[in-house]
């Protein structure tokens, strides 16, 4: 992987300053005060007796406003007694400023929204490993006791937050609610041209999905008389393969485990089934020609057209589409059984995100800014956080039943609520610490309506998805592989494998299924594949499963 210039620069920056670590940073906003001299609440608010000022580092993404000026967090601040100042780079430069205060230990006192994606697995690991993160295992009962009760109650939670060493020095994003188990946008199937078609069983083995995908495209399904229709599209990311390779038993075109035991897909029998399949597809024109180069752009340009029956995408808009009620009308795929996997399953999302939120050496009472963070990890304290406090975009009506529902201000409605939202809160764009999806019982305070109703979930759309996930996602998920921690070394070790091995897998996969490589050089592929230290690669993240696994 080639780095630009400017990245080049900044880790040379990041190098020379580490050598001055040793000077030391900053040692907290309210450095004139010691832990002990910060009164921290156990349970309400406010959650310190006198007010504390303490900085928060994180990324702006929409760059719509600045966290200073967000009546969400303004509310917070005087709900909590903690007033923050903010450091918040653009999310562009907000990994390289991140580097530097550590490298220079000018830290913030808490680092907020960024993802492994910026604070990666290895910085936490190391910076643990240096002292210049705050370990919160022991915190967590007495000041975190939200998120504790929700880490104790799924044991996936723990076993995917704690380090090598045994520290937990993050704390993640939970991702719950209905459609929560998506790995990603699901697959959708044209309904219009099933309709036309007289299709009302969907196919459930690969043998019948190929059947009506044939149908698709030799009996007229968009009804111009051209031989125009295209079964099945996807762009050049080839987003859908997560999918389709389930058929075949498999969850990823990486590692995964199966029991006990860490496989590498790409050099199985089921893998060669696989793209035995897909070749078959393309050669019969099944799968779109333009898969593996075209835009999304592109191809919903097609759909837009009438052109596609099946396809991948987060939500369905065949045929000019654009209504709720309208993409109400196509249907989910379901997992789908082969000769090689007679059990149906799927690729679940482990639902934890992390690297969310850490507490630097530099945080004057790491007490308090747990029960900061503590709070958003309730469904009220989230719903406080993603829609902001009453008044500001949302109010309260009376509803015909009596209750009481959240309703859009004058002005503001669901075609430019997201703009507006983003200019009230941080959790925008983000990966925000706390719960994440709408998980009340009361759906007059789940969602802000557009206008008074007694039918507050009456998104047709939305009551579709939620219907089509349950039946067709939820019995049938499965992790591919847990979220683990390798050890430096073992990242050192892999990382350069990693990149070899998935270049050339998804090189390969593309010239397979369009026939560039015939499948009778599957022998030498995986032989190639084998001279990449795949062994090695296997083994490592089967030691980090073993660990996970074993985990106390």
């Amino acid at each position: 992987m080639k780095l630009s210039k400017a990245i080049q620069l900044a880790g040379i920056t990041a190098m020379s300053l580490l050598a001055l670590a040793a000077c030391g940073g900053k040692s907290g906003s309210d450095t004139g005060k010691k832990s002990s001299d910060i009164k921290v609440t156990t349970k309400g608010f406010p959650i310190v007796k006198k007010g504390v000022t303490m900085t928060l580092m994180a990324p702006n993404v929409a760059g719509n406003a600045e966290y200073k000026d967000m009546p969400t967090l303004q509310k917070y601040a005087k709900m909590t007694g903690i007033k923050l100042k903010y450091n918040t780079p653009s999310s562009s430069d907000y990994g390289t400023k991140l580097n530097l205060a550590f490298a220079s230990q000018d830290l913030p006192d808490m680092i907020y929204g960024s993802g492994t994606s910026t604070f990666t697995t290895a910085n936490e690991i190391t910076y643990g490993k240096q002292g210049l993160i705050v370990p919160l295992e022991k915190l967590l009962p007495k000041y975190a006791p939200n998120f504790y009760k929700l880490m104790k109650a799924d044991p996936n939670i723990e076993k995917s937050i704690t380090t090598p060493d045994g520290h937990i020095y993050s704390l993640p994003m939970l991702q719950r609610g209905d459609t929560s188990n998506w790995y990603l946008g699901p697959m959708w199937y044209n309904g219009t041209w099933l309709k036309k078609l007289g299709v009302t069983e969907l196919p459930k083995t690969a043998d019948e999905f190929y059947a009506l995908l044939k149908r698709f495209k030799t009996e007229d399904p968009n009804g111009n008389g051209k031989a125009d229709e295209i079964p099945y599209s996807d762009m050049k990311d080839f987003w859908s393969r997560t999918w389709l390779m389930s058929t075949f038993g498999m969850l990823s075109n990486d590692v995964q485990n199966n029991g006990d035991k860490v496989v590498y897909n790409p050099i199985t029998n089921n893998y060669k089934a696989y793209l035995t399949f897909f070749n078959k597809l393309y050669k019969e024109g099944l799968l779109d020609k333009n898969t593996f180069t075209q835009s999304g752009d592109a191809k919903k340009a097609k759909m837009d057209k009438g052109l596609v029956g099946f396809t991948q995408d987060y939500a369905p808009g065949f045929n000019g589409e654009t209504t709720a009620a309208q993409k109400a009308t196509n249907p989910m795929w379901q997992p789908l059984t082969s000769s090689v996997s007679k059990k149906a399953i799927i690729p679940g999302n482990p639902r934890i995100n992390r690297g969310c939120f850490v507490i630097t050496k530099a945080c004057p009472s790491p007490e308090a800014a747990l029960r900061w963070v503590d709070y958003l990890y309730t469904v009220k304290g989230q719903n406080f956080m993603n829609q902001g406090p009453e008044g500001v975009m949302w109010h309260y009506e009376k509803t015909a039943d009596g209750n009481e529902a959240k309703v859009f201000n004058k002005g503001i409605d669901s075609s430019n609520s997201e703009d507006f939202r983003s200019k009230i809160t941080p959790n925008y764009g983000i990966t925000s610490p706390g719960l994440s999806g709408e998980l009340s019982k009361d759906p007059y305070q789940n969602t802000i309506l557009e206008k008074k109703t007694d039918d507050p979930t009456g998104d047709v759309y939305a009551k579709f998805a939620v219907s089509e996930t349950q039946k067709k996602i939820d019995p049938y998920v499965r992790v591919p592989y847990p979220l683990v921690y390798l050890t430096n070394a073992e990242q050192d070790e892999v990382s350069p494998i990693a990149n070899d091995l998935k270049t050339f897998v998804q090189q390969s996969e593309a010239k397979f299924i369009t026939g560039v490589t015939p499948l009778s050089e599957w022998d030498n592929y995986v032989k190639t594949i084998k001279g990449m230290n795949v062994d090695k690669y296997v083994k490592v993240y089967q030691d980090a499963y073993d660990r996970w696994n074993n985990a106390k």
